[in-house]
């Protein structure tokens, strides 16, 4: 009995501690905002312009 019930304690100390968030959740401001969406921008035009300039992607052909 006393193996079981230091058993069943551990366990809900662990689910204790795995319940606790170990920082606390920082809001966006607005300039972190805009460093993501050009972050993202950048990569977009950088991921564009590496398959514009590959030889083995072709553009219009006129």
């Amino acid at each position: 009995m006393g193996l079981g019930r230091l058993v069943g304690t551990l366990k809900s100390k662990i689910k204790s501690l795995k319940l606790k968030k170990p920082y606390d959740k920082m809001e966006k401001s607005e300039s972190m905002r805009v460093e993501i969406k050009s972050r993202k921008a950048r990569k977009l035009i950088e991921e564009t312009l590496k398959i514009a300039d590959s030889p083995k992607t072709k553009s219009f052909n006129f």
